[in-house]
């Protein structure tokens, strides 16, 4: 019996075959093979066409097939993750109307803007846990001002995953945590936000049906099975947006627990067991995959744009003829704390965890007669994982007990420098584990189809590749680092 998962994001669509008995993925294929196309019209503008996304996954389902030499009778279920905040607007012959306004669009935001000075902020931090900012709603909402010819058509509107499902089995559902992603639900009320629904001018009726996040959510239908190359009737039990799924693929459900990626952008994403919000919205908080009316499961949202975008700019202005293994290896030479300097991160656009200042990034305490590059490589390192501390403590005060931080293993996870620091600083374990978005998209399928009876019995191959405990003989010394930061940011602030 096997398991197919999907990852639709913006580079690119991923499919992974996972054996649902041994947890092995027996085949994934990934399509384009360089990024997909975004289109920007305007600046800050950022739209794909659905369509391409389908093409992808067509290609990337075909190689599975193919690579795996399974038979696909016995795929069993379809699970979904896919990139956050998109909007997608279908007639009522489900036809798309206009290209994808993606996560990365920032068109939307003085509605988002306007939305909270006239709702007022407070209410919409009670009820949506978030502002409106730019997420989905407030996208709808420039459609509705800027193209009344298209949104007088609009049937639904769907988030990419909600448009993958339909494609599949033409069914048009959404869930819960989508809801919350795009500042459709009211966390007091426990129901569809109708207060800025009413605000924003949007009939009820837009909205898709709601259902489980692990359900039946629709089957294959003959026709797309015939032209995926898959059966007809296969269930599609699981979807969820990518940072959701990326805690889920890591085992990530109960509060306290963290799922942590440090890519280009890092992201810091952890469960909190009650209704809680930052009210200066540095962070954002959305429904967890295993959320419900009687187990608060809510997924905690950090995001820290400069994280290695900032490491690789440093190997390719200070560091070309390195490694990134022999950056590493410079930079361990040096002591915790880098001998006093302390880089601040921010140089990658505004960072919403400093109340969407753009503050640029910067050396601090740099010293001609004392400093070298390997200094300056630590200490970028440092800067990054002093991103993350502080951002967590923004999620400790509302009401995570962090202790433990799950990540793949992949990117700045790779560097000694950067776990070994992240585990002194947080005083966290951090758990490193062999798996991605898609084959986690697979395993929520088998839960979702009962073929798992929950996340643990689901995630129990999950191969564990290494453990980093915090060393609590150099506590003081990462403590002390962290503080000298921490003071340099705020008076850069």
């Amino acid at each position: 019996m096997y398991l197919l998962g999907y990852d639709i994001g913006s580079s690119s669509v991923k499919a992974s075959l996972v054996d649902a008995q041994s947890g092995i993925c027996v085949a994934s294929a990934f399509y384009p093979k360089t990024e997909a196309e975004i289109i920007a019209v305007h600046q800050g503008w950022a739209e794909q066409k659905p369509e391409m996304w389908w093409k992808n996954l067509k290609l990337a389902t075909s190689a599975v097939i193919k690579d795996s030499g399974v038979d696909v009778k016995d795929i069993a279920a379809i699970g979904i993750s896919y990139q956050m905040h998109g909007l997608v607007c279908v007639d009522k012959e489900l036809k798309v109307l206009r290209p994808a306004i993606i996560w990365c669009d920032s068109r939307a935001v003085e509605y988002g803007q306007k939305a909270a000075r006239s709702l007022s902020e407070s209410k919409c931090l009670s009820h949506l846990l978030n502002l409106p900012g730019n997420f989905t709603a407030s996208k709808l909402a420039w459609v509705k001002e800027n193209e009344p010819e298209v949104f007088n058509k609009i049937y639904k509107v769907m988030l990419p995953g909600d448009y993958i499902a339909m494609r599949m089995t033409g069914n048009v559902c959404t869930t819960v945590s989508g809801l919350s992603e795009g500042m459709f639900w009211d966390f007091k009320e426990k129901q569809i936000a109708h207060f800025l629904m009413e605000y924003y001018g949007f009939d009820e009726s837009l909205l898709p049906e709601i259902y489980p996040t692990f359900s039946e959510q629709g089957k294959m239908t003959q026709a797309v099975a015939e032209e995926l190359g898959l059966r007809e009737g296969i269930p599609v039990t699981y979807r969820a947006g990518d940072q959701p799924n990326n805690a889920l693929s890591l085992n990530v459900f109960n509060p306290g627990e963290i799922a942590s990626t440090a890519g280009t952008s890092g992201v810091v994403y952890g469960v909190n067991g009650s209704v809680n919000y930052d009210p200066k919205s540095r962070v954002n908080t959305f429904a967890h995959v295993n959320h419900s009316d009687q187990d608060t499961r809510l997924g905690v949202l950090l995001c820290i744009n400069g994280t290695g975008i900032l490491n690789s700019w440093i190997k390719r202005t200070m560091a070309t003829e390195l490694s990134y293994s022999d950056m590493n290896e410079l930079a361990s030479q040096v002591a915790i704390g880098a001998e006093g300097i302390s880089v601040i991160p921010f140089g990658n656009g505004a960072e919403r965890v400093l109340e969407n200042k753009e503050l640029g990034c910067s050396i601090q305490g740099l010293n001609f007669n004392t400093h070298t590059r390997a200094h300056v490589i630590r200490a970028v390192q440092e800067g990054i994982v002093f991103s993350f501390k502080y951002g967590m403590e923004i999620m400790e005060h509302m009401g995570m007990n962090i202790n433990k931080i799950h990540a793949g293993n992949a990117n700045m996870f790779l560097s000694p420098i950067f776990r070994d620091t992240l585990a002194g600083v947080t005083n966290s374990v951090i758990e490193l584990y062999d798996t991605d978005g898609s084959v986690g998209a697979a395993k929520g399928a088998g839960i979702g189809a009962g073929i798992y009876k929950d996340n643990n019995e689901a995630f129990s191959t999950l191969k564990k590749l290494q453990i980093i405990e915090p060393d609590t003989s150099l506590r003081e010394q990462y403590s002390e680092a962290y503080a000298l930061w921490k003071e340099r940011l705020q008076k850069i602030m």
